[in-house]
């Protein structure tokens, strides 16, 4: 039987508490979220842009499955907000260009519809990639500045240029109209992804901000009016009952990059704006900072914990509600999360377990399951193995027990076949990037079912 990751005996009664968000007055029915993934399995077609980033059954199924688990909130992957910047193939998109009817927009309807069957709130991530795409991916991108993404891993991004202000306009415009969109589409919220090094962020980091102009890194004011001008626009656009969260780094670890006093004066800032959440998450492409560094942050498991605490010292008698992702693994520390937060993410073990929201409510687990001790040292890995679980419970088949070593070796072959293909030079712009694992398989909920003895 796997282990599981466990803090002791402690009740997740506090997690079981509804909340109530200030500007829309939803009531979230618990306070366990379940956190974005990057599915990739949307239309892709690198003629034709305009076909790409719809949804599809594999999409509707994933949603099905995670609505059985009980989330308060359930948040997508990234939906890009622009066609010819879209990370990688098989993401999501929206554009002003697209209609609301269609193929297109009745898949987002049927996405919406299977992720709120069991009363979670359902949130569409927006983003735009900015400087973090690929060579050969898209367009020449924009950026706050002409400044290159460092070679990594092999990869090489392309060089962008300072964005101008028409730019700066069209991308506020692409947030708000998207918003606009989803919410015609019956989602409950959007959270614009401004961590993570994407677009908003390049705007409030000052190793990427070198602007002179009113959206420059000089002042606090004009480093934060980029992602203040995108909310109100929003704000402008949609009803007064859709959520608007924001996600959002507590530090980056590059010199220039954002820290946790930047971090606490963004989340003033949409404490005042009237934004319904805060999503505190950290890093970036240059260092994603995934990782248990000592044995108190092992103990404690919230890889952004001493950034977060620092970003929300600023923030006295606040209405905006915080959420801690990054790391998050016992009931205990989950728990004592919310001696800082409001709520807590979970991600990964989301999708090695849909329903474990409902199982830790229901006091039957601990926490989430523990994978091999490799993957606990090695996250990137870890996000390849989630790519690879997320096709799975598309097909109707339980996600892959990497607890168990003869299941990830099957796995790290099926990579090393991958990583041939990516080598020989396979064209960015048609190959998958994920992992398909080719091990035997099992009909979805057969592992819960035999653990939990249902």
């Amino acid at each position: 039987m796997p282990s599981r990751y466990d803090s002791g005996h402690v009740s997740a009664q506090p997690l079981a508490q509804p909340l109530e968000l200030h500007r829309s007055n939803r009531i979230p029915k618990n306070r366990i979220i379940k956190g974005p993934t990057a599915e990739t399995m949307a239309a892709w077609d690198p003629k034709q842009r305009f076909v790409s980033g719809i949804p599809n059954e594999k999409h509707t199924q994933l949603y099905r499955r995670l609505a059985e688990g009980n989330w308060d909130m359930i948040v997508t992957g990234n939906i890009h907000v622009d066609f010819n910047f879209i990370i990688r193939p098989g993401d999501l998109c929206i554009s002003p260009e697209c209609p609301m009817d269609g193929e297109r927009f009745i898949m987002f309807q049927k996405l919406a519809a299977e992720a709120k069957a069991n009363g979670s709130l359902f949130i569409g991530q927006l983003n735009h990639c900015g400087r973090q795409i690929l060579v050969g991916m898209g367009h020449e991108p924009i950026s706050a500045s002409s400044v290159q993404l460092p070679t990594a891993e092999g990869m090489v991004y392309a060089q962008p240029r300072s964005a101008t202000k028409r730019d700066i306009t069209r991308v506020i415009e692409q947030f708000a109209d998207a918003a606009t969109y989803l919410e015609k589409a019956g989602f409950d919220s959007v959270e614009l992804h401004g961590a993570h090094g994407y677009l908003i962020s390049q705007f409030l980091a000052r190793d990427t901000n070198l602007r002179t102009d009113e959206y420059g890194a000089q002042t606090e004011e004009n480093r934060l009016r980029f992602l203040n001008d995108i909310c109100a626009a929003i704000k402008k656009r949609v009803s007064t009952r859709f959520i608007i969260g924001v996600k959002i780094s507590t530090v980056e670890f590059q010199d220039g990059g954002i820290t946790a006093e930047d971090s606490r004066s963004v989340c003033i800032r949409l404490d005042k704006a009237s934004m319904d959440y805060v999503q505190l998450s950290g890093g970036n492409y240059q260092d994603f900072g995934m990782r248990w560094d000592n044995g108190s942050t092992q103990k404690q498991e919230a890889y952004f914990l001493k950034s977060a605490q620092m970003a929300m010292g600023g923030l006295v008698n606040r209405n905006i509600k915080a959420f801690l992702s990054g790391g998050l693994r016992s009931v205990g520390n989950m728990v004592k999360a919310l001696d800082l937060v409001d709520g807590v993410v979970l991600s990964r073990p989301a999708i090695h377990e849909p329903r474990l929201a409902e199982d830790i409510l229901m006091g039957r687990v601990p926490g989430a399951l523990r994978p091999l001790s490799v993957l606990e040292d090695d996250a990137m890995l870890g996000v390849m193995l989630t790519h690879s679980k997320i096709r799975q419970i598309a097909a109707g088949n339980d996600p892959l027990d990497d607890s168990d070593p003869a299941v990830f070796t099957h796995w790290r072959k099926d990579m090393e076949k991958w990583l041939q293909k990516v080598q020989q030079g396979d064209d960015l712009m048609v190959f998958s990037g994920v992992v398909e694992y080719t091990g035997p398989m099992f009909p979805y909920g057969t592992r819960r079912a035999q653990e939990l003895n249902l």
